[in-house]
């Protein structure tokens, strides 16, 4: 996917979207519960496996096995996603910073503030001018 052909606006939209999907897959019950739900389905597999070499082939065995293996194919899907989110993240970062997009829109942002505040401080003045028109 090319991101040259994308607007300013929309990389700095992702870009902050990414990172706050980023900073809350980072917290560290959610970490954690991810390794814990490997960690169950790996022993739901062995212990499937375990149970067909001591009872036989039961269908609770087979079950095990099943649902140990969908566990861990969903935490590995998810996983890899959140690999992939970050290396995108990365991408991104990469091309702002080749357009110089993160001090153009600092300098914007601080233009904006200081268009607001001088707005705000004419219509005070204003306001002000008219009350003493008015006495």
């Amino acid at each position: 996917m090319s991101m040259k052909k994308w607007t300013d606006e929309e990389l700095i939209a992702t870009r902050d979207n990414m990172e706050a999907l980023k900073k809350r897959q980072e917290n560290g019950a959610n970490s954690k519960l991810g390794l814990l739900t490997a960690l169950i389905g790996a022993l739901a597999i062995s212990t499937g496996v375990a149970f067909i070499f001591l009872d036989g082939v039961d269908v609770l065995s087979m079950i095990l096995i099943i649902m140990g293996a969908i566990t861990c194919v969903s935490w590995f899907k998810n996983d890899k996603v959140r690999r992939d989110n970050i290396t995108f993240l990365f991408e991104i970062n990469k091309e702002i910073k080749s357009r110089k997009l993160d001090k153009s829109v600092k300098n914007a942002n601080k233009e904006d503030k200081q268009d607001s505040d001088t707005a705000l401080k004419f219509q005070l003045n204003e306001g002000a001018s008219e009350v003493e028109e008015k006495k």
